[in-house]
C-alpha cells in the first residue's frame, strides 16, 4: 500500500501540489490522469524520491521514502521517467540487466540472469535480446525500458507517461503487458497516462488530478462519467458503453 499524506510542493512561488492525501492499494494498476500541469508527474517523482519532499509524508508498505536507505527503497519500487536516457550502443539484454543493479551491484549471478530472461520473455523481447537500442523501433525500445524496471523485482512499478510517442498498436500492447504484469506477477503499477481510455480499459483504479489537487478517485466505472471527467479536464466529454466498457468520446 502507498500512503500519501498532506503532500504539497512548489517551484519558487508556483504551487504545484496542494495538500494531497491518497491511499493506493497494493496490487493492480492505478492510473493518474488529468490535463497538462495537473501535477501528475511531480507527484510520481516525489513518490520515487527523485525530488525532495517539502511537506507531507509518503510511505510504501510502511517504508518512509524520506528516511529509507536508497538500496532498500530500490528493492521496493522501480521508476521509469519520461527523460530516461540510455546509450544507444547497449544491447536489450544488457539494458534489462541494469535493473538487477540494486540486488547485485553489477555482478551478475545465475539468479539475475534467470530474472533477466524472465523479463525478456514477459515483454516479448527474447528474440531482440542481442540487438542494440538504436536498432529497435520506438515501441520495442519502450518495452525494453519497462522490462528493465520489471527486472528490478520491485513490488511497485512507477511509470511516467510510458505511452508517449508510441503508435496505437505499441501503446495498446504495452498496456496489455502491464495488465499481465499486475495479474500474473502480483506487481503494483502506478502509471501516468494521457489517453483516458487506456485507463478506462486497463486500470483497476483511476486518480484524477487538476491544478495540483486530487479531484476524483475510484474504479473506472466511478470515474468515467461525464460529470467526473468534466471536473478533471474542464470540458464536457461524452461517455458511451461499448462491449460492457465505458469509453470517453473526447475527439468530437
Amino acid at each position: 500500500m502507498i500512503e500519501i499524506e498532506h503532500v504539497s510542493f512548489h517551484h519558487g512561488s508556483a504551487q504545484i501540489l496542494h495538500d494531497i492525501s491518497l491511499v493506493i492499494p497494493k496490487g493492480g494498476i492505478t492510473a493518474l490522469v488529468g490535463p497538462n500541469g495537473a501535477g501528475k508527474s511531480t507527484l510520481l517523482s516525489l513518490m520515487a524520491r527523485l525530488q525532495r519532499l517539502q511537506a507531507g509524508r509518503i510511505r510504501f508498505d510502511g517504508l518512509d521514502v524520506t528516511t529509507t536507505p536508497s538500496d532498500e527503497l530500490a528493492r521496493k519500487l522501480a521508476i521509469l521517467r519520461q527523460d530516461t536516457v540510455i546509450g544507444t550502443r547497449v544491447t536489450v539484454r544488457d539494458l534489462v540487466g541494469f535493473g538487477r543493479f540494486p540486488h547485485n551491484r553489477g555482478r551478475m549471478r545465475a539468479e539475475d540472469r534467470e530474472i533477466v530472461d524472465e523479463a525478456l520473455a514477459a515483454f516479448h523481447l527474447t528474440d531482440l535480446a542481442g540487438r542494440y537500442l538504436d536498432q529497435l523501433s520506438g515501441g520495442q525500445r519502450q518495452r525494453a525500458m519497462v522490462a528493465m524496471s520489471f527486472a528490478q523485482s520491485a513490488d511497485y512499478l512507477l511509470l511516467d507517461e510510458p505511452l508517449n510517442n508510441l503508435d496505437m498498436p505499441f501503446a495498446r500492447a504495452l498496456m496489455q503487458q502491464l495488465r499481465e504484469l499486475a495479474d500474473r506477477f502480483g506487481r503494483t503499477v502506478v502509471i501516468v497516462v494521457h489517453e483516458i481510455n487506456y485507463a478506462a480499459i486497463h486500470a483497476d483504479r483511476i486518480v484524477g488530478m487538476r491544478d495540483g489537487r486530487v479531484v476524483a478517485e475510484g474504479a473506472p466505472d466511478e470515474v468515467i462519467t461525464e460529470d467526473t471527467l468534466s471536473g478533471i479536464f474542464g470540458t464536457r466529454i461524452a461517455i458511451r458503453d461499448i462491449d460492457g466498457r465505458r469509453i470517453a468520446l473526447h475527439y468530437g
